[in-house]
Protein backbone atom coordinates (compact mmCIF):
# COMPACT_ATOMS: atom_id res chain seq x y z
CA UNK A 1 0.00 0.00 0.00
CA UNK A 2 3.06 2.44 1.00
CA UNK A 3 4.69 1.81 -2.24
CA UNK A 4 0.96 2.87 -4.23
CA UNK A 5 0.64 6.01 -2.13
CA UNK A 6 4.09 6.77 -3.32
CA UNK A 7 3.08 7.03 -6.62
CA UNK A 8 -1.11 7.72 -6.86
CA UNK A 9 -0.94 10.52 -8.36
CA UNK A 10 1.17 9.66 -11.46
CA UNK A 11 -0.77 6.23 -11.47
CA UNK A 12 -3.96 8.19 -11.25
CA UNK A 13 -2.86 10.26 -14.21
CA UNK A 14 -1.69 7.45 -16.09
CA UNK A 15 -4.66 5.73 -15.88
CA UNK A 16 -7.43 8.85 -16.84
CA UNK A 17 -4.99 9.74 -19.89
CA UNK A 18 -5.31 5.72 -21.05
CA UNK A 19 -8.74 6.27 -20.61
CA UNK A 20 -9.09 9.87 -22.26
CA UNK A 21 -6.89 8.69 -25.48
CA UNK A 22 -8.83 5.64 -26.10
CA UNK A 23 -12.25 7.57 -25.68
CA UNK A 24 -10.66 10.37 -27.84
CA UNK A 25 -9.45 8.03 -30.67
CA UNK A 26 -13.13 6.51 -31.07
CA UNK A 27 -14.29 10.53 -31.51
CA UNK A 28 -11.54 10.93 -33.92
CA UNK A 29 -12.60 8.41 -36.08
CA UNK A 30 -16.50 9.33 -35.77
CA UNK A 31 -15.80 12.90 -36.62
CA UNK A 32 -13.85 12.14 -39.29
CA UNK A 33 -15.75 9.30 -41.24
CA UNK A 34 -19.03 11.58 -40.42
CA UNK A 35 -18.39 15.01 -40.64
CA UNK A 36 -15.31 16.42 -41.79
CA UNK A 37 -15.16 14.03 -45.07
CA UNK A 38 -18.60 16.08 -45.57
CA UNK A 39 -17.15 19.47 -44.91
CA UNK A 40 -17.19 22.39 -47.91
CA UNK A 41 -13.30 22.66 -46.81
CA UNK A 42 -11.93 19.32 -45.01
CA UNK A 43 -9.37 19.17 -42.72
CA UNK A 44 -6.06 18.22 -43.28
CA UNK A 45 -3.48 16.68 -41.45
CA UNK A 46 -2.24 19.68 -39.22
CA UNK A 47 -5.99 20.60 -38.73
CA UNK A 48 -7.49 17.17 -37.57
CA UNK A 49 -4.14 16.63 -35.39
CA UNK A 50 -5.51 20.05 -33.67
CA UNK A 51 -9.15 19.59 -33.55
CA UNK A 52 -8.77 15.88 -31.83
CA UNK A 53 -5.70 17.62 -29.41
CA UNK A 54 -7.95 19.91 -28.65
CA UNK A 55 -10.80 17.62 -27.44
CA UNK A 56 -8.21 15.40 -25.28
CA UNK A 57 -7.64 18.79 -23.63
CA UNK A 58 -11.29 19.28 -23.06
CA UNK A 59 -12.30 15.46 -21.89
CA UNK A 60 -8.93 15.68 -19.65
CA UNK A 61 -9.94 18.45 -18.16
CA UNK A 62 -14.20 17.94 -17.80
CA UNK A 63 -12.51 14.54 -16.25
CA UNK A 64 -11.00 15.84 -13.68
CA UNK A 65 -13.62 18.51 -12.86
CA UNK A 66 -15.46 15.29 -11.86
CA UNK A 67 -12.98 13.48 -10.11
CA UNK A 68 -12.97 10.64 -12.48
CA UNK A 69 -9.25 10.23 -11.48
CA UNK A 70 -10.19 9.34 -8.44
CA UNK A 71 -10.82 5.56 -9.72
CA UNK A 72 -9.39 4.00 -6.31
CA UNK A 73 -11.46 5.79 -3.35
CA UNK A 74 -14.89 5.61 -5.77
CA UNK A 75 -17.62 2.79 -6.72
CA UNK A 76 -17.77 1.46 -9.93
CA UNK A 77 -20.67 2.84 -10.36
CA UNK A 78 -20.32 6.24 -9.61
CA UNK A 79 -16.85 6.24 -11.67
CA UNK A 80 -19.11 4.80 -14.22
CA UNK A 81 -21.60 7.76 -13.92
CA UNK A 82 -19.31 10.34 -13.66
CA UNK A 83 -17.84 9.74 -16.88
CA UNK A 84 -20.77 9.72 -19.16
CA UNK A 85 -21.60 13.04 -17.50
CA UNK A 86 -18.17 14.07 -18.51
CA UNK A 87 -18.74 12.99 -22.06
CA UNK A 88 -22.27 14.26 -22.98
CA UNK A 89 -20.75 17.73 -21.72
CA UNK A 90 -17.62 16.84 -23.88
CA UNK A 91 -19.49 16.10 -26.77
CA UNK A 92 -22.03 18.52 -26.44
CA UNK A 93 -19.21 20.85 -26.58
CA UNK A 94 -17.97 19.12 -29.94
CA UNK A 95 -21.50 19.08 -31.63
CA UNK A 96 -21.87 22.91 -31.20
CA UNK A 97 -18.34 23.17 -32.50
CA UNK A 98 -19.32 21.51 -35.81
CA UNK A 99 -22.73 23.06 -36.33
CA UNK A 100 -21.13 26.60 -36.03
CA UNK A 101 -18.41 24.82 -38.91
CA UNK A 102 -21.27 23.98 -41.18
CA UNK A 103 -23.47 26.97 -39.93
CA UNK A 104 -26.55 25.16 -39.54
CA UNK A 105 -27.28 21.35 -37.02
CA UNK A 106 -25.60 18.61 -37.99
CA UNK A 107 -26.70 15.08 -37.78
CA UNK A 108 -27.20 13.73 -33.66
CA UNK A 109 -26.70 10.02 -34.78
CA UNK A 110 -23.16 9.59 -35.22
CA UNK A 111 -22.73 11.33 -31.66
CA UNK A 112 -25.36 8.87 -30.10
CA UNK A 113 -23.31 6.31 -31.77
CA UNK A 114 -20.29 7.85 -30.48
CA UNK A 115 -21.36 8.27 -27.03
CA UNK A 116 -22.53 4.45 -26.84
CA UNK A 117 -19.25 3.19 -27.46
CA UNK A 118 -17.51 5.36 -25.35
CA UNK A 119 -19.48 4.40 -22.57
CA UNK A 120 -18.61 0.88 -23.17
CA UNK A 121 -14.91 2.03 -23.38
CA UNK A 122 -15.62 3.91 -19.70
CA UNK A 123 -17.05 0.50 -18.35
CA UNK A 124 -14.56 -2.14 -19.12
CA UNK A 125 -12.35 0.21 -18.02
CA UNK A 126 -13.80 1.24 -14.96
CA UNK A 127 -13.96 -2.83 -13.94
CA UNK A 128 -10.50 -3.38 -15.12
CA UNK A 129 -8.87 -0.79 -13.21
CA UNK A 130 -10.72 -0.65 -9.98
CA UNK A 131 -9.91 -4.80 -10.04
CA UNK A 132 -6.27 -4.16 -10.47
CA UNK A 133 -6.51 -1.12 -7.85
CA UNK A 134 -7.38 -3.88 -5.34
CA UNK A 135 -4.86 -6.23 -6.12
CA UNK A 136 -1.73 -3.63 -5.79
CA UNK A 137 -3.43 -1.48 -3.16
CA UNK A 138 -5.60 -3.83 -0.83
CA UNK A 139 -8.32 -2.36 1.61
CA UNK A 140 -6.40 0.41 4.52
CA UNK A 141 -6.06 -1.37 7.70
CA UNK A 142 -7.75 1.67 10.06
CA UNK A 143 -8.06 2.25 13.90
CA UNK A 144 -9.92 4.97 14.86
CA UNK A 145 -9.14 7.15 17.32
CA UNK A 146 -12.72 8.78 19.21
CA UNK A 147 -13.31 11.75 22.36
CA UNK A 148 -16.77 11.90 23.70
CA UNK A 149 -18.55 10.54 20.95
CA UNK A 150 -18.30 6.89 19.42
CA UNK A 151 -18.77 8.14 15.97
CA UNK A 152 -21.01 5.56 15.11
CA UNK A 153 -22.19 7.01 11.82
CA UNK A 154 -18.91 7.35 10.18
CA UNK A 155 -17.67 4.03 10.83
CA UNK A 156 -21.05 3.12 9.49
CA UNK A 157 -20.18 5.18 6.47
CA UNK A 158 -17.05 3.57 5.57
CA UNK A 159 -17.99 0.24 6.47
CA UNK A 160 -19.97 0.24 2.95
CA UNK A 161 -16.64 0.69 1.15
CA UNK A 162 -14.91 -2.42 2.98
CA UNK A 163 -12.98 -2.94 -0.14
CA UNK A 164 -11.54 0.39 0.36
CA UNK A 165 -11.28 0.70 4.30
CA UNK A 166 -11.18 -1.91 6.70
CA UNK A 167 -11.66 -0.12 10.58
CA UNK A 168 -10.11 -2.68 12.47
CA UNK A 169 -9.83 -1.29 15.86
CA UNK A 170 -11.28 1.92 18.04
CA UNK A 171 -9.74 3.41 21.09
CA UNK A 172 -10.85 6.55 23.47
CA UNK A 173 -8.33 9.12 24.03
CA UNK A 174 -9.87 8.73 27.56
CA UNK A 175 -7.71 5.62 27.61
CA UNK A 176 -4.41 7.78 27.55
CA UNK A 177 -2.11 9.08 25.32
CA UNK A 178 0.25 6.65 25.63
CA UNK A 179 -2.43 3.78 25.25
CA UNK A 180 -3.59 5.20 21.88
CA UNK A 181 0.10 5.30 20.18
CA UNK A 182 0.69 1.78 21.30
CA UNK A 183 -2.78 1.12 19.52
CA UNK A 184 -2.27 3.22 16.45
CA UNK A 185 1.46 1.18 15.95
CA UNK A 186 -0.29 -1.91 14.87
CA UNK A 187 -1.98 -0.49 11.78
CA UNK A 188 -1.67 1.78 8.67
CA UNK A 189 -3.72 4.46 9.03
CA UNK A 190 -5.60 6.27 11.09
CA UNK A 191 -9.20 8.33 11.84
CA UNK A 192 -9.09 10.81 14.60
CA UNK A 193 -12.85 12.22 15.30
CA UNK A 194 -13.91 14.24 18.02
CA UNK A 195 -10.78 14.77 19.44
CA UNK A 196 -10.46 18.18 21.95
CA UNK A 197 -7.22 20.30 19.80
CA UNK A 198 -4.23 19.57 21.98
CA UNK A 199 -4.33 15.78 22.41
CA UNK A 200 -5.48 15.39 18.42
CA UNK A 201 -2.21 18.13 17.55
CA UNK A 202 -0.33 15.49 20.29
CA UNK A 203 -1.91 12.06 18.19
CA UNK A 204 -1.14 14.15 14.72
CA UNK A 205 2.28 14.82 15.30
CA UNK A 206 3.07 11.32 16.59
CA UNK A 207 1.41 10.08 13.73
CA UNK A 208 3.44 12.16 11.00
CA UNK A 209 6.74 11.34 13.22
CA UNK A 210 5.61 7.07 12.72
CA UNK A 211 4.51 7.65 8.89
CA UNK A 212 1.10 6.77 8.87
CA UNK A 213 -1.91 8.25 7.05
CA UNK A 214 -4.43 10.47 9.26
CA UNK A 215 -7.55 10.93 8.03
CA UNK A 216 -9.24 13.92 10.57
CA UNK A 217 -13.05 15.16 11.12
CA UNK A 218 -12.63 18.39 10.92
CA UNK A 219 -13.50 21.32 13.28
CA UNK A 220 -15.11 24.71 12.14
CA UNK A 221 -11.65 26.22 13.19
CA UNK A 222 -10.00 23.66 10.60
CA UNK A 223 -12.15 24.26 7.87
CA UNK A 224 -11.46 28.24 8.20
CA UNK A 225 -7.29 27.75 7.95
CA UNK A 226 -8.18 25.76 4.58
CA UNK A 227 -9.13 28.77 2.83
CA UNK A 228 -6.29 31.33 3.85
CA UNK A 229 -3.14 32.12 2.23
CA UNK A 230 0.45 32.76 3.13
CA UNK A 231 2.62 35.50 4.27
CA UNK A 232 6.16 35.43 3.81
CA UNK A 233 7.49 38.68 4.70
CA UNK A 234 8.71 37.81 7.53
CA UNK A 235 11.32 34.73 9.23
CA UNK A 236 8.55 33.34 10.74
CA UNK A 237 5.51 32.00 8.33
CA UNK A 238 1.87 33.47 8.81
CA UNK A 239 -1.20 32.19 7.30
CA UNK A 240 -4.05 34.92 7.04
CA UNK A 241 -7.37 34.15 7.12
CA UNK A 242 -10.32 36.68 5.69
CA UNK A 243 -13.69 36.77 6.95
CA UNK A 244 -15.04 38.94 4.34
CA UNK A 245 -16.77 35.97 2.04
CA UNK A 246 -16.24 36.71 -1.45
CA UNK A 247 -14.12 39.75 -2.67
CA UNK A 248 -15.77 42.35 -4.64
CA UNK A 249 -14.45 41.11 -8.29
CA UNK A 250 -15.74 37.85 -7.52
CA UNK A 251 -19.68 39.25 -6.71
CA UNK A 252 -19.64 40.86 -9.88
CA UNK A 253 -18.64 38.12 -11.78
CA UNK A 254 -20.86 35.47 -10.18
CA UNK A 255 -24.09 37.93 -10.16
CA UNK A 256 -23.46 38.51 -14.50
CA UNK A 257 -22.97 34.52 -14.47
CA UNK A 258 -26.29 33.75 -12.24
CA UNK A 259 -28.47 36.57 -14.50
CA UNK A 260 -27.72 34.88 -17.78
CA UNK A 261 -27.88 31.55 -16.28
CA UNK A 262 -31.37 32.03 -14.66
CA UNK A 263 -32.59 33.71 -18.42
CA UNK A 264 -31.12 30.68 -20.33
CA UNK A 265 -32.88 28.35 -17.94
CA UNK A 266 -36.27 29.88 -18.10
CA UNK A 267 -36.03 30.01 -21.73
CA UNK A 268 -35.16 26.69 -22.25
CA UNK A 269 -37.50 25.22 -19.41
CA UNK A 270 -40.36 27.03 -19.67
CA UNK A 271 -42.36 24.06 -21.31
CA UNK A 272 -41.44 21.81 -18.47
CA UNK A 273 -43.13 25.11 -16.16
CA UNK A 274 -46.27 24.82 -17.60
CA UNK A 275 -46.88 21.29 -17.38
CA UNK A 276 -45.86 21.19 -13.64
CA UNK A 277 -47.93 24.30 -13.08
CA UNK A 278 -51.43 22.28 -14.50
CA UNK A 279 -50.42 18.80 -12.92
CA UNK A 280 -50.29 20.80 -9.56
CA UNK A 281 -53.81 22.39 -10.19
CA UNK A 282 -55.32 19.47 -11.63
CA UNK A 283 -54.54 17.33 -8.86
CA UNK A 284 -55.61 18.96 -5.95
CA UNK A 285 -56.63 22.51 -7.13
CA UNK A 286 -54.52 23.91 -4.62
CA UNK A 287 -51.83 27.15 -5.55
CA UNK A 288 -49.07 26.27 -7.89
CA UNK A 289 -46.03 28.08 -5.98
CA UNK A 290 -45.28 27.53 -2.21
CA UNK A 291 -43.76 30.84 -0.64
CA UNK A 292 -41.88 30.72 2.20
CA UNK A 293 -39.62 33.17 4.45
CA UNK A 294 -35.82 31.87 4.08
CA UNK A 295 -32.30 33.43 5.08
CA UNK A 296 -29.75 34.40 2.65
CA UNK A 297 -26.38 36.95 2.24
CA UNK A 298 -25.84 38.94 5.86
CA UNK A 299 -28.82 37.02 7.26
CA UNK A 300 -31.62 39.32 4.96
CA UNK A 301 -35.02 37.36 4.68
CA UNK A 302 -36.90 36.60 1.62
CA UNK A 303 -39.73 34.83 0.56
CA UNK A 304 -38.77 31.80 -1.57
CA UNK A 305 -40.69 29.64 -4.17
CA UNK A 306 -41.03 26.87 -5.30
CA UNK A 307 -43.64 24.07 -6.79
CA UNK A 308 -45.85 23.24 -4.20
CA UNK A 309 -45.23 19.52 -3.05
CA UNK A 310 -47.16 18.99 -0.44
CA UNK A 311 -51.24 18.95 0.41
CA UNK A 312 -52.41 22.78 0.89
CA UNK A 313 -51.97 23.56 4.68
CA UNK A 314 -49.52 21.56 5.39
CA UNK A 315 -47.93 23.03 8.72
CA UNK A 316 -51.87 24.17 10.26
CA UNK A 317 -50.52 25.25 13.44
CA UNK A 318 -47.72 27.42 11.73
CA UNK A 319 -44.74 25.49 13.68
CA UNK A 320 -42.02 24.08 11.09
CA UNK A 321 -41.94 20.32 10.54
CA UNK A 322 -39.39 19.37 8.08
CA UNK A 323 -40.19 15.94 5.40
CA UNK A 324 -39.88 12.59 6.63
CA UNK A 325 -39.68 9.66 4.77
CA UNK A 326 -42.79 8.47 3.37
CA UNK A 327 -44.45 11.75 4.65
CA UNK A 328 -47.88 11.98 4.20
CA UNK A 329 -48.40 15.56 3.43
CA UNK A 330 -46.49 14.72 0.23
CA UNK A 331 -48.75 14.94 -2.98
CA UNK A 332 -48.12 12.27 -5.38
CA UNK A 333 -46.85 14.55 -7.89
CA UNK A 334 -44.74 16.53 -5.24
CA UNK A 335 -43.20 12.74 -4.94
CA UNK A 336 -42.33 12.94 -8.31
CA UNK A 337 -41.22 16.93 -8.16
CA UNK A 338 -38.75 15.77 -4.58
CA UNK A 339 -37.09 13.06 -6.47
CA UNK A 340 -36.08 14.82 -9.83
CA UNK A 341 -35.92 18.09 -7.63
CA UNK A 342 -38.29 19.57 -10.03
CA UNK A 343 -39.66 21.47 -7.09
CA UNK A 344 -36.63 24.25 -6.77
CA UNK A 345 -36.92 25.34 -9.99
CA UNK A 346 -38.76 28.13 -9.23
CA UNK A 347 -36.10 29.16 -7.50
CA UNK A 348 -34.22 30.47 -10.53
CA UNK A 349 -36.88 33.98 -9.88
CA UNK A 350 -35.26 34.47 -6.75
CA UNK A 351 -31.87 34.08 -8.86
CA UNK A 352 -32.70 36.81 -11.10
CA UNK A 353 -33.76 38.97 -8.61
CA UNK A 354 -30.56 38.54 -6.66
CA UNK A 355 -32.09 37.12 -3.42
CA UNK A 356 -29.94 33.81 -4.42
CA UNK A 357 -26.99 32.95 -6.39
CA UNK A 358 -26.95 29.51 -8.64
CA UNK A 359 -24.53 27.94 -6.20
CA UNK A 360 -24.32 28.44 -2.59
CA UNK A 361 -25.26 27.29 0.83
CA UNK A 362 -29.02 26.12 0.67
CA UNK A 363 -31.89 28.63 2.13
CA UNK A 364 -32.64 27.71 5.61
CA UNK A 365 -35.85 28.25 6.95
CA UNK A 366 -35.91 31.34 9.55
CA UNK A 367 -37.31 29.51 12.54
CA UNK A 368 -34.13 26.77 11.49
CA UNK A 369 -31.94 29.68 11.02
CA UNK A 370 -32.91 30.95 14.68
CA UNK A 371 -32.74 27.43 16.20
CA UNK A 372 -29.69 26.04 14.35
CA UNK A 373 -27.28 29.63 15.67
CA UNK A 374 -28.95 29.24 18.85
CA UNK A 375 -26.94 25.63 19.48
CA UNK A 376 -24.08 26.21 16.71
CA UNK A 377 -22.80 29.88 16.68
CA UNK A 378 -20.93 29.70 14.00
CA UNK A 379 -24.01 28.45 12.01
CA UNK A 380 -24.41 32.13 10.39
CA UNK A 381 -21.04 32.05 9.13
CA UNK A 382 -23.34 30.65 6.01
CA UNK A 383 -24.70 33.90 5.44
CA UNK A 384 -21.24 35.90 4.32
CA UNK A 385 -22.55 34.66 0.31
CA UNK A 386 -25.96 34.53 -1.03
CA UNK A 387 -27.75 31.02 -1.05
CA UNK A 388 -27.81 29.29 -4.00
CA UNK A 389 -30.34 26.70 -5.66
CA UNK A 390 -27.17 24.15 -5.83
CA UNK A 391 -23.93 23.98 -3.62
CA UNK A 392 -21.49 22.19 -1.61
CA UNK A 393 -23.59 20.81 1.04
CA UNK A 394 -26.25 19.87 -1.24
CA UNK A 395 -23.80 17.89 -3.99
CA UNK A 396 -21.91 16.17 -0.91
CA UNK A 397 -24.52 16.13 1.81
CA UNK A 398 -28.14 15.33 2.04
CA UNK A 399 -31.50 16.65 2.94
CA UNK A 400 -30.97 15.08 6.12
CA UNK A 401 -27.56 15.64 6.86
CA UNK A 402 -26.82 17.15 10.23
CA UNK A 403 -26.57 21.13 10.60
CA UNK A 404 -23.19 20.92 12.02
CA UNK A 405 -22.03 19.01 8.89
CA UNK A 406 -24.15 20.92 6.73
CA UNK A 407 -22.27 24.25 8.32
CA UNK A 408 -18.79 22.36 7.58
CA UNK A 409 -19.65 21.86 3.56
CA UNK A 410 -20.62 25.66 3.35
CA UNK A 411 -17.64 26.51 4.95
CA UNK A 412 -15.45 24.86 2.82
CA UNK A 413 -17.15 26.36 -0.40
CA UNK A 414 -16.85 29.70 0.92
CA UNK A 415 -13.01 29.42 2.14
CA UNK A 416 -11.90 27.76 -1.14
CA UNK A 417 -14.45 29.78 -3.60
CA UNK A 418 -13.15 29.57 -7.49
CA UNK A 419 -15.78 30.24 -10.46
CA UNK A 420 -13.97 26.26 -11.30
CA UNK A 421 -15.64 25.33 -7.98
CA UNK A 422 -18.88 27.05 -9.28
CA UNK A 423 -18.44 24.81 -12.49
CA UNK A 424 -17.57 21.90 -10.83
CA UNK A 425 -20.50 21.91 -8.50
CA UNK A 426 -23.21 22.68 -11.05
CA UNK A 427 -21.90 19.45 -13.10
CA UNK A 428 -22.49 17.48 -9.97
CA UNK A 429 -25.64 18.55 -9.11
CA UNK A 430 -26.97 16.59 -12.84
CA UNK A 431 -25.37 13.78 -11.04
CA UNK A 432 -26.86 14.15 -7.56
CA UNK A 433 -30.21 14.22 -9.71
CA UNK A 434 -29.78 10.17 -10.12
CA UNK A 435 -28.70 9.38 -6.12
CA UNK A 436 -31.93 8.37 -4.25
CA UNK A 437 -30.28 8.95 -1.27
CA UNK A 438 -29.51 12.34 -1.86
CA UNK A 439 -33.44 13.25 -1.07
CA UNK A 440 -33.96 10.99 2.04
CA UNK A 441 -36.22 12.74 4.57
CA UNK A 442 -35.11 12.58 8.15
CA UNK A 443 -36.14 9.75 10.49
CA UNK A 444 -39.94 10.47 11.56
Amino acid sequence: MKTFEQYKKTVRFITLLFLACCLTTVYGYIWNSHYNIYFEHPYRSKGITFTIAAYLVVLLFISFLVGLQKIDERRIGDIVFSGILALIFVNAIAYVQISLIEAKLVKVFPFVYLIALQTLIIIVWAYLGTSIIKKINPPQMMIIVYGSHLATELVLKMSEMIDKYTICESVNILDGFDRVCKAVEKYESVIICDVPSQLRNDILKYCYEKRKKVYIVPKISDVLIRGSFDINYFDCPLVCCEGVGLKREQQIIKRAIDIIFSLLVLIILSPLFLIIAAAIKIYDRGPVFYRQRRITLNGEEFDIIKFRSMIVNAEPDGKPKPAVNDDERITPVGRFMRRWRIDELPQIYNILRGEMSVVGPRAERVEHVKKYTKEIPEFAYRHKVKTGLTGYAQVYGKYNTTPYNKLKLDLMYIQNYSLLLDLKLILMTIKILFNKESTDGFDD
